[in-house]
C-alpha cells in the first residue's frame, strides 16, 4: 500500500491514474469524505500491492534500501537498472511488500447509557476482522464487590464470528469518575475482594471472556503494593481458569514519576505478574488541555522505552487514539473544552473551510487551522495515515507485542487499512 499526500491542484482521478488504479478503488478503500474536494494536505492509503518511491537528491540504492529493508542489488534488479546507475531525481522505483510483523490488536468499545446503538455496534464489526481482542467498556465495581456489567448486545457474536477474544474491562468508575475511594475498599477489604473474584469468574464463563483487564486509575500513593498484591491475588485465581490477565498503565517515564495517575502504578509489578499491559499513551492534548497533538511521536516513545527497562517488550502493548480534538481559540484554562472529531470529521472540517492541512514531522502529527461562521479562530489537531504509520513503524522498531485503541465508534478506515499492511493479526 502507499500513502499518498495531496498536492495543490490533484484531483481523485489524477491521483488514481499517478498508481495505476482507479477512482473507486481509491475513494473505497479510504471512505473519502470528500471526492470532488480534496484537501491540500490529506493523506489517502491507495490499495496497491507494495508501493512507489520517488527518487530524492542526495537518494542512493544502498540509502532507499536500507529506508525500506531491502538491499540495494535486489532493488536494482527489481526495477530493471544497473546496480552503478546514478539515480535521476524523480525517478519513480518500485518498492515490494514488506515481511509482516505478527501483532496483537485490540480496541474497547464503549457504549453510553444503557444501550449500544447500531453505529457502534457497526463499528465493532468492521474492525473485528483486524483485532485479537474487543473490550467493551467496562465492568463497574460496586463497593460490595459485585459488577455493573456495560451493555453488550451483540459484542459478543461479533468477536466470535471474527475469531477475537472478549477483554472484560473491570474499572473503579463510580457516578462516571474514577474513584480513589472506591479503589481503597477494592484493595484493601478482602471480602470484597473475593467476592470481585467470583463474579468476575462467573461473568468470564458466562460471556466466554478470553482476558480479564483492570483498568484501576486514581489510585492514592500508599495503595501501590495494595494494587500489586491484589494483581497478584488475582493472577493466580484467573490463570487456574485458563483466563488472560492485563493491566492498564498511566504514560510515566520513570519509576519515580509523582502524581496521581501514575504514583500508584508499578510498572515493574505489572510487568512481572500480568500476561500483558496496555500503555495508555494519549491524552498529551486532552479537551481541558491546550491544543497539541494527542500523542505525539515523542513523548509516546519515552514511555515504551521506560516500559522496556522495566519489562519485556512481548508484553507491551501501546495505546493508540482513534480520535483528535477541535480547540477554539484562544485557549482559556477552565474556559471551552474542545470537541472530539474522527479523522474523517477533521478532514469534512478542513474542505468545508477550504484550508490546508500541515504536518508536524517532530510530532508525527496532521492539524489545521479555521475560522467558523462566528469569527472563532479553531485549531484542529488529528491523527491521519502518517501519523499512524509512524507508530506502526514504532511499534516493529521496538518489538512490542501490539497496539490497543481508545476507542471504537470514530470512523478512520485508513487505520485498518495499514494494520492489514503491517501486521499479522493474532486471532485467539
Amino acid at each position: 500500500m502507499q500513502i499518498h499526500v495531496v498536492q495543490p491542484g490533484q484531483s481523485i482521478f489524477q491521483i488514481a491514474q499517478l498508481y495505476n488504479t482507479t477512482v473507486s478503488a481509491v475513494a473505497g478503500a479510504n471512505e473519502v469524505p470528500n471526492p470532488n474536494q480534496l484537501v491540500v494536505g490529506q493523506t489517502l492509503v491507495i490499495p496497491i500491492v507494495g508501493s512507489f518511491y520517488w527518487v530524492q537528491p542526495g537518494d542512493s540504492l544502498y540509502s532507499i534500501g536500507r529506508k525500506f529493508g531491502i538491499s540495494y542489488q535486489e532493488l536494482a534488479r527489481i526495477n530493471g537498472i544497473p546496480v552503478n546507475q546514478p539515480l535521476r531525481v524523480g525517478l519513480r522505483l518500485y518498492i515490494p511488500p514488506r515481511t509482516k510483523k505478527k501483532a496483537e490488536i485490540n480496541a474497547y468499545v464503549e457504549p453510553t447509557g444503557t444501550t449500544v446503538t447500531p453505529a457502534l455496534e457497526n463499528s465493532a464489526r468492521k474492525a473485528a476482522p483486524f483485532l485479537t481482542y474487543l473490550a467493551p467498556f467496562s465492568y463497574r465495581v460496586n463497593r460490595d464487590g459485585t459488577l455493573q456489567p456495560p451493555p453488550l448486545n451483540n459484542f459478543p457474536a461479533i468477536a466470535e464470528a471474527n475469531g477475537a477474544a472478549l477483554m472484560m474491562v473491570v474499572t473503579n468508575l463510580e457516578e462516571g469518575q474514577f474513584s480513589s475511594e472506591l479503589g481503597r475498599i477494592i484493595l484493601t477489604n478482602e471480602e470484597v475482594q473475593n467476592r470481585l473474584l467470583d463474579n468476575i469468574i462467573a461473568t468470564a464463563r458466562q460471556h466466554n471472556y478470553g482476558d480479564i483487564h483492570f483498568d484501576m486509575e486514581f489510585l492514592p500513593t500508599d495503595l501501590r503494593e495494595a494494587y500489586n498484591n491484589f494483581l497478584r491475588k488475582a493472577k493466580a485465581r484467573l490463570s487456574a481458569e485458563g483466563l488472560l490477565m492485563s493491566t492498564a498503565l498511566a504514560p510515566k517515564t520513570s519509576a519515580t514519576q509523582v502524581g496521581e495517575w501514575y504514583e500508584a502504578h508499578d510498572y515493574k509489578a505489572h510487568g512481572e505478574i500480568a500476561d500483558f499491559v496496555v500503555l495508555m499513551t494519549y491524552e498529551w492534548g486532552y479537551s481541558g488541555g491546550p491544543p497539541m497533538p494527542v500523542s505525539p511521536i515523542g513523548p509516546v516513545r519515552q514511555v515504551v522505552e521506560y516500559a522496556l527497562t522495566e519489562m519485556p517488550a512481548n508484553k507491551i502493548m501501546m495505546g493508540q487514539n482513534l480520535y483528535g480534538y477541535d480547540w477554539t481559540l484562544p485557549y482559556v484554562p477552565g474556559g471551552q473544552y474542545a470537541r472530539a472529531v474522527s479523522p474523517q470529521q477533521a478532514i469534512r472540517i478542513a474542505a468545508e473551510n477550504n484550508v490546508p492541512i500541515r504536518y508536524d514531522y517532530t510530532a508525527q502529527a496532521p492539524y489545521f487551522n479555521y475560522t467558523d461562521t462566528q469569527g472563532r479562530q479553531h485549531r484542529v489537531w488529528f491523527e491521519d495515515a502518517r501519523s499512524i504509520q509512524a507508530k506502526f513503524d514504532l511499534v516493529k522498531e521496538l518489538g512490542l507485542r501490539g497496539v490497543s485503541y481508545w476507542k471504537l465508534g470514530l470512523p478512520f478506515p485508513q487505520n485498518w487499512l495499514l494494520i492489514e499492511e503491517n501486521f499479522d493479526v493474532v486471532k485467539r
